[in-house]
């Protein structure tokens, strides 16, 4: 029997179990919710400003974060973020660029940028955390490995039947979050400038690499860095459900390990080993943004190189497991 049978045949188990469609569910409940904030940020700074001039916003942000710089009660690794934060904020400033402009676009890349550490990989372990560990538990794992094709052709329609449903979960998060954003904002702003490449040494910002890019062009970036922190996830909950024949322990094994991901991110930066735990790594957008990473020393290019080795030993695990398990026991 060829692959494509089988892909078809996981990707119509994948629909029939209705979780992608609980996601949708999801993100058309929540999405909502956080563009009225946003909504609520904006009138706010209206009524505190007298108007909704980001340039007098953006400065208050950089007064509160000097005067914050100033206390002695600040720890030392908050001052190190803020004081990045003060000089890619006077970089906007000085540019007379919007770095948040209230608009589908700008709202739809914060979203992601502040859901790709947490939300969207728990969606993307609910997607992941069963495909093989269900199988155990409705006994169809016994049927499955006694057809006459191959194990590793088995587990290799799983897999490319769940990369399509993480793409479709990290498009449509982007695409609910820009249309429902987008009657609140407005649907423009995709040609307006962003600026990258900001280096991060210490304390110390490299502004030299620094380049304007359009809105759209800068949310396919992030799109893409979504889609490969998403993919990591996906593989590594694929391989517990492997590993793990109960659904309901694969799921609190990757719900543990990623929100203690979340929480390490903010307590390791003077941690130096945690640097190679792929949690850690998840959030590869505020790379493009030029926030602080969580340890020093870490950047795009590193951050890609542990989530693919971490990848790659889970898919090895996974195949090597799946090919030799004994299914009668």
């Amino acid at each position: 029997m060829g692959l494509y049978p089988l892909v078809q045949n996981e990707t119509i188990k994948l629909w029939k179990k209705r979780r992608f469609l609980v996601i949708l569910l999801i993100l058309a409940a929540l999405i909502p919710m956080f563009t009225y904030a946003q909504m609520k940020v904006a009138q706010n700074n209206k009524k505190q400003f007298g108007s909704q001039d980001w340039r007098l916003v953006t400065q208050q942000q950089i007064n509160d974060y000097t005067n914050r710089l100033a206390s002695s009660r600040v720890p030392e690794e908050w001052k190190k973020y803020m004081r990045v934060q003060v000089k890619v904020l006077q970089y906007y400033l000085d540019k007379n660029v919007d770095p948040k402009a209230p608009n589908g676009v700008t709202f739809t890349s914060t979203f992601v940028a502040n859901a790709i550490g947490l939300f969207i990989p728990l969606m993307v372990m609910v997607l992941a955390s069963d495909l093989v560990s269900s199988e155990h538990s409705t006994g169809t794992i016994k049927l499955l490995l006694t057809r006459p094709v191959q194990r590793w052709k088995v587990l290799a329609s799983k897999y490319i039947a769940l990369i399509l449903y993480i793409s479709l979960t990290v498009f449509a998060t982007m695409a609910l979050a820009y249309l429902i954003s987008g009657l609140v904002f407005g649907y423009g702003g995709w040609n307006l400038p962003s600026f990258t490449g900001f280096k991060i040494v210490g304390s110390e910002v490299d502004l030299s690499y620094v380049h304007p890019v359009p809105q759209w062009l800068y949310v396919l970036m992030q799109l893409g860095l979504v889609w490969f922190s998403a993919l990591i996830v996906g593989l590594m909950s694929l391989m517990v459900s492997v590993l793990v024949r109960s659904t309901a322990a694969g799921m609190g094994i990757m719900l543990a390990v990623l929100i203690a991901g979340s929480i390490l991110t903010n307590m390791v930066s003077s941690w130096q080993t945690a640097k190679y735990l792929f949690m850690v790594n998840l959030s590869l957008t505020d790379y493009l943004s030029g926030r602080m990473p969580p340890i020093e020393g870490m950047d795009l290019a590193f951050s890609m190189t542990v989530l693919a080795g971490w990848g790659l030993a889970s898919l090895i695990v996974s195949f090597l497991v799946f090919t030799r398990k004994d299914i009668l026991n």
